[in-house]
């Protein structure tokens, strides 16, 4: 029941996250005409005033927004991180092999954003296509046709500006009978290389890192030409002719960067609303409690807190106890608040599995077995190297401003500072049965072994090292859970992955495809060994070598950071949440737009993909409502 307050609705649409999803939405929303409210939970992180002077060291910004490179520091940032503590396991013992956990936690550090454009606030920013198959699996899977790949990949095109790609959305525009200019190729959500050329240092060990892919991968020289090759932009994960063929191969990692500085939701959102202000209602450090229902179960509005750092979550949390109020809507509430925070607040609002909500005397509105299940994620492993001398590039490197490499990015967005540390990534399959590329190995400039409190400290402590990083995509378990620890909606989820055996992959799947990853790596490697480049593995180290040890160093040191699909869409006796149309089943005007959505893991990295779905939820509620697009 909603109390009655006689407020007339002040907005069509209220939308709850800013991320990559939420912001992505409410600016097109606002584009067509309609007046939306935009929520999030924490301020801005460009907003220098919200600083905390009691840490200066680990609260700098705008710069750890800003710098690309400084997306580990981001991510710990004081002002805007939320920190949740993840259980991998449920076995104790097994928990405690990870030297990431954190007893005084029980678990493992699981870096999210509480901030305007949430976690494109902190992200490494790695911008890379989905496979087709993953919108095709959703179009069969719904029977809803709009999700097959190349509906999708016109959304793609509509949204990202990459301009070294003009002439190949010419030649897509003719085969598919689109007119570039009219479906906007030139999108608001430009893309860079990672590593142009005037950051590259260090070119004899940079080009002897390069060989050892080529070796590694088998490239043929007639067409993969080391160095030279990449750097001309032909090494694009996205580009559509490597898209269609599921291509493996050497790669850059393109960066969803402006002038080789950070770009994502936030500044879409702030465009749009200096544009529209009339339209685009934005309201910070606003805490979103439950969604308002009335008696036919249909969205009305919300019921919000205000006040900065009201989550649990927050560094140093507020303990103030601001009184709720409510804010209605005409039309529609849209969750975009994450795999872990969409589930919660559903929960929350009485919509959920029956007996979690009864557990903490939370009124059942809406049945609903899927809420806070499925959830999924990548794995991920590092392969840590100490090389023999610092790298060039870092000379003098302390990851802060007023270093060399800050002067030279500030001065003209050049040097080490405008990628985010990697330097080159191979795609491919980490068994030749695997039926799309699963492995996306890609090397840092740093050291690199997951996350925990105080792991961005690492990167200025050590200037000698190469981390690979293997990440295992089409990850087959989904044996993941998000559920209440109370009905305080200050209080974090409880959030377990059940990874590996105590999931549901049976078959060991994923464990032997992140172990593949490890031994391919181990190829690229050896060349580097061999010259004496490298002087030392530290991870998993050389005493590690056979399957068995692999595997124990997997399960021990495994992470992810891409947590999804924890309302999916599909049918309701299937444990589905969402209808294809984004809408929560039992209810009216109410939908969900973020990663919870997928019922499958999509593609490599999942900001992309939640990106397209902001863009594809736009195109639906404006249709539905009758406004033009």
């Amino acid at each position: 029941m909603v109390e009655n307050t006689g407020v007339k609705a002040q907005y069509e649409y209220i939308v709850v996250g800013s991320g990559a999803g939420g912001g992505t939405l409410a600016a097109r929303l606002a584009e067509a005409g309609a007046k939306v409210l935009l929520i999030e939970a924490g301020g801005d992180p460009r907003d220098v005033e919200g600083a905390d002077p009691a840490y200066p060291d680990r609260n700098r910004l705008p710069e750890d927004y800003d710098v690309p490179v400084f997306h580990p520091f981001a991510s710990e940032n004081t002002g805007m991180r939320w920190e949740f503590f993840v259980r991998h396991y449920a076995d104790q013992a097994q928990q405690e092999r990870d030297p990431k956990f954190t007893p005084s936690k029980n678990g493992v550090f699981y870096p999210r954003a509480g901030t305007l454009g949430g976690c494109t606030a902190h992200n490494a920013q790695i911008f890379v296509y989905p496979h087709n198959a993953d919108w095709d699996y959703i179009a069969e899977l719904t029977g809803d046709d709009s999700w097959n790949h190349l509906n999708m990949r016109r959304i793609f095109e509509r949204m990202e500006n990459c301009n070294y790609r003009f002439f190949l959305y010419r030649w897509l525009a003719k085969l598919f009978g689109f007119n570039p200019t009219k479906h906007g190729w030139k999108g608001w959500l430009s893309t860079q290389k990672a590593i142009p050329i005037e950051a590259l240092g260090d070119k004899e060990l940079v080009a002897t890192v390069v060989e050892s892919v080529a070796k590694a991968i088998q490239a043929q020289p007639d067409k993969e030409k080391g160095l030279g090759w990449l750097l001309k932009g032909q090494g694009d994960p996205n580009d559509w002719r490597l898209v269609r063929q599921n291509a493996t191969g050497l790669r850059y990692p393109p960066l969803s960067n402006r002038n080789h500085q950070r770009l994502g939701s936030r500044e879409r959102v702030l465009e749009v609303q200096a544009n529209h202000p009339d339209r685009l209602t934005l309201m910070l450090n606003t805490l979103v409690t439950r969604v308002l229902l009335d008696d036919a179960n249909r969205a009305i509005g919300v019921e919000v807190m205000e006040g900065k750092h009201l989550y649990r979550a927050s560094f140093e949390p507020n303990p103030a106890e601001p009184k709720p109020r409510q804010i209605l809507c005409s039309a529609e509430v849209i969750l975009s608040g994450g795999a872990f925070n969409t589930p919660q607040l559903l929960m929350l609002s009485g919509i959920g599995p029956k007996e979690e909500l009864e557990r903490h005397g939370i009124p059942v509105r809406v049945d609903l077995p899927g809420v806070g299940r499925n959830m999924q994620d990548r794995y991920e492993v590092g392969i840590v190297n100490e090389m023999n001398k610092d790298w060039e590039v870092l000379h003098g490197a302390k990851f802060a401003p007023g270093d060399p490499q800050f002067t030279e990015w500030q001065k003209r967005r050049g040097g080490v500072y405008t990628t985010n540390g990697a330097v080159i990534a191979v795609i491919k399959r980490s068994f030749p049965g695997r039926p799309l590329p699963d492995l996306f190995c890609f090397g840092l400039l740093g050291l690199f072994k997951g996350y925990f409190p105080g792991y961005s400290k690492l990167f200025p402590e050590h200037l000698n090292y190469l981390t690979w990083a293997v990440l295992k995509a089409h990850t087959v378990n989904t044996a993941g859970r998000v559920t209440l620890r109370s009905a305080d909606p200050r209080d974090v989820p409880q959030i377990d992955f059940h990874y590996f055996e105590e999931g549901n992959d049976q078959n060991g799947a994923d464990l032997d495809s992140v172990v593949a990853g490890i031994k391919f790596v181990r190829s690229m490697t050896a060349l580097l060994k061999k010259e004496g480049l490298i002087v030392k593995e530290h991870l998993p180290g050389d005493a590690v070598q056979s399957d068995e040890e692999l595997r124990g160093f997997v399960r021990d040191h495994a992470w992810g950071h891409h947590a999804s699909c924890t309302c999916p869409i599909g049918p309701r006796d299937k444990q589905g949440v969402l209808s294809s149309d984004f809408r929560v089943h039992g209810t009216t005007g109410l939908r969900v737009v973020d990663a919870s959505i997928f019922p499958r893991i999509p593609g490599f990295f999942i900001v992309s993909a939640i990106y397209m779905v902001g863009e594809k939820a736009a195109d639906v509620i404006l249709a539905q409502s009758g406004r033009r697009n």
